[in-house]
């Protein structure tokens, strides 16, 4: 080979090397940056469920196997998943005015690919699913729980936002009020309920979320779900497991708040149900001391729901399979609490 003709190689190929390491850090600079492994850098997380890939035509090789200028295209994907959390300290206080830089993320036990955006104490709308245990189990209660679910709803929704329904339920799940903005016709839902027969807890949650929460026909709007469940935890009738209520609110990206009515001395594994359930899906369980005191669980959820974090990002590595991705979020300040839900299901084409 001439001597003029290899300097012309080497000319050219140093110029590609120049041009691959200076365009992608100038795209990655448009980001913001995320960690690598655990960093500073906190992910924004799904409130709603990913958004479906969009893909541009992938580079097409000629025949000689090298792309030409007339088939050269790009392949990019963009799965925002949008991510509610909830930060406190040991004594369950709420701590506001934090940054992204003070957590960090893992999603399927990777940092995401990049952070969109980042914000303090939501106030996105609310639809919130009202579950009442209306079994036998829970008759001298009954009243106790009619009242604070209706000073919650009085106290917790905006009518020009917010919506609600509720569910009774003892050995099947009944609606006694579908979704709506109205106070008064919400209120009535909780009184028309009537305690009597077993319980299919269960059944209940996973049916309020397949046929409520997960309803696509509302479109992708910005929300921010949650579902409020009164109960013992007891269950002697469902045909669902528990895991299989946790995996549907998962899929509905809704959180469980449950207060227990439980008020003997010793928890049970009723108890140990309702904190599985609100703990799998980012949410808390409350333990009020007495009958009584059923209403500060209510007033407790109403406080959580307008003080929390959002965050957007997408994930490294996106699949859309229909998988379960694992969430990992923590604050790096750890005498913080940071409570999200553990995951999501990736969309599947």
């Amino acid at each position: 080979m001439k001597p003029a003709m290899t300097r012309q190689l080497f000319l050219a190929a140093g110029l590609a090397c120049l041009l691959s390491t200076t365009v992608l850090p100038a795209a990655s600079a448009q980001q913001p940056a995320t960690p690598a492994a655990p960093s500073s850098q906190a992910p924004a997380t799904p409130a709603q469920q990913p958004a479906q890939p969009q893909t541009q035509p992938q580079a097409q090789p000629n025949q000689s196997g090298n792309p030409d200028d007339s088939s050269f295209k790009i392949t990019t994907s963009v799965n925002e998943v949008n991510l509610i959390f909830t930060v406190t300290d040991k004594h369950g206080n709420f701590i506001p005015n934090l940054k992204q830089s003070d957590f960090a993320l893992l999603d399927d036990q990777k940092a995401p690919a990049k952070v969109t955006s980042f914000t303090q104490q939501t106030n996105l709308p609310l639809r919130v699913g009202i579950l009442i245990d209306a079994s036998t189990s829970i008759r001298s209660r009954f009243e106790f729980e009619q009242q604070s679910a209706n000073e919650f709803l009085l106290h917790a929704l905006r009518a020009r936002s917010d919506r609600a329904f509720v569910m009774g339920f003892d050995s099947t799940p009944t609606v006694t009020q579908d979704w709506t903005n109205n106070l008064d016709a919400l209120q009535t839902g909780v009184s028309k309920l009537r305690p009597g027969g077993g319980t299919a807890l269960f059944d209940a949650v996973y049916t309020a979320c397949r046929d409520k929460l997960l309803d696509v026909s509302r479109g992708q709007e910005p929300v921010r779900r949650a579902m409020v469940l009164v109960s013992d935890g007891a269950d002697n009738q469902s045909r669902a497991y528990i895991d299989d209520a946790i995996k549907m609110c998962q899929r509905a990206e809704t959180i469980i708040y449950a207060i227990s009515t439980n008020w003997t001395p010793s928890r049970g594994k009723g108890d140990d149900v309702l904190i599985k359930m609100a703990d799998e899906t980012g949410g808390r369980a409350f333990f009020p001391p007495s009958i009584n005191e059923i209403s500060l669980g209510f007033t407790s959820i109403e406080e959580e729901l307008r003080s929390q974090y959002a965050l957007t990002y997408t994930p490294a590595d996106f699949k859309a399979d229909g998988a379960f991705r694992t969430i990992y979020l923590f604050a790096n300040d750890r005498r913080y609490s940071v409570r999200t839900k553990k995951g999501y299901f990736s969309p599947k084409q």
